[in-house]
């Protein structure tokens, strides 16, 4: 068994390559190199040589360790909450547990999950989405007016709930006799021989008159076919289709199409195309920073991390004993102190990293920006402007 004496500090002539619990950053240059002077920096803090140390300096590289893992975590929650949703159900996810390193590439801005959400309002007026929009017809009947669309699909269909999308059984549209050129009212033609077109069709009227008078009377055509005559319509209930006018002999064998969905494509939330993408933040495909691609700033928030955990570590080892006894008395430790001491820096360099890239974060670039525009405006605003002289 290892004695106490085995654990007390002196400066190491190795770098950490080697001595960490998880080797996360062994094969790091700037990691291993740094290391030593990281390690030199906390004992002297901590008041080696002058004070003994109860602790090696395996323990502070495993802090430190600690601290680069600590501060490339929060870089990565940061992308993540920036970038997410644009790599949802677009990259491949984490789908083993890799302890590589190395920052993930630039993310480049595009749609993200709204243009996944433009997709399904598209769907539901069939612009767009990703379920398949199918065809269908039924052979109309001499006299029979009702058709089953259920049974008139194919036969892989037929065990599925059908959502009819439209019905092709539509007449003429009013639009097609209001613009006829032989249709033109007298009132037409006197107006457009007084502005000298008389030799132009009806058709170019609507120059004279506004949208308006168009549409309200392209609704009395087709209001003046619904009451006085047969017009083409249908109605449609639990996929129970009904036709206006009942077909007749000439009728016979002409077919009425209509357009249709699964419901269970529609229900259906998963999609083959996007198996094994991005679905939360636990499987974002961010890794580990290296510690030779962080900078300067974050290099010392590193090392005054490590310096804290380390302070929390001594203090719990010396808390196992509060005193030494001596031949003239005892010796009081301040394992207590440095616990507490230890703690409230790692709260304190952990809220001022959160603030700082809250600081930084999209939501406040775009406020920082909306607020520079405000200014720039009323600083242009207060600029005396040219006078024109032609």
């Amino acid at each position: 068994m290892a004695t106490k004496s085995d654990f007390i500090y002196v400066d190491p002539s190795s770098n950490a390559s080697g001595s960490t619990p998880y080797g996360i950053y062994d094969n790091d240059n700037a990691f291993a190199s740094e290391s030593i002077s990281v390690c030199k920096f906390v004992a002297r803090r901590l008041g080696h040589p002058v004070m003994q140390l109860e602790f090696d300096s395996g323990s502070i590289y495993a802090m430190f360790e600690e601290a680069v893992s600590e501060y490339s975590s929060h870089i990565n929650n940061y992308n993540i909450r920036n970038w997410m949703w644009n790599s949802y159900g677009g990259e491949t996810k984490v789908s083993e547990s890799i302890m590589g390193t190395g920052s993930y590439n630039p993310v480049t801005p595009h749609m993200g999950s709204a243009f996944t959400l433009s997709d399904q309002y598209g769907e539901a007026i069939n612009v767009g989405g990703d379920v398949t929009l199918h065809s269908g017809s039924v052979t109309l009947v001499e006299g029979k007016s009702s058709y089953d669309l259920q049974s008139a699909v194919p036969d892989t269909h037929t065990g599925s709930r059908l959502e009819i999308q439209r019905v092709f059984n539509y007449g003429p549209a009013a639009i097609t006799r209001f613009y006829d050129p032989f249709a033109g009212s007298f009132e037409q033609r006197q107006m457009l021989d007084a502005f000298g077109m008389g030799n132009v069709a009806p058709a170019v009227s609507f120059i004279m008159r506004p949208m308006s008078h168009d549409i309200s009377r392209a609704q009395a055509i087709e209001t003046n076919d619904k009451v006085r005559k047969s017009a083409y319509s249908f109605e449609l209930q639990n996929n129970q289709l009904r036709l206006f006018p009942i077909p007749k002999s000439d009728d016979v064998g002409s077919k009425v199409f209509f357009q249709y969905k699964l419901r269970g494509d529609i229900v259906e939330t998963s999609r083959t195309f996007n198996s094994g993408s991005v679905t939360d933040p636990s499987n974002v495909p961010h890794k580990f920073l290296t510690y030779t691609e962080i900078n300067a700033p974050g290099r010392q928030w590193i090392r005054k991390y490590t310096l804290a955990l380390s302070k929390e570590l001594l203090g719990i080892i010396r808390s196992k004993y509060s005193s030494l006894p001596l031949p003239n008395g005892d010796v009081n430790m301040d394992g207590e102190g440095l616990k507490s001491e230890g703690r409230e820096e790692k709260s304190l360099l952990l809220e001022e990293l959160k603030e700082f890239l809250e600081s930084v974060s999209l939501t406040q670039k775009t406020q920082n920006e909306a607020e520079e525009a405000e200014a720039t405006s009323r600083v242009l605003a207060r600029s005396p402007l040219g006078i024109f002289i032609g």
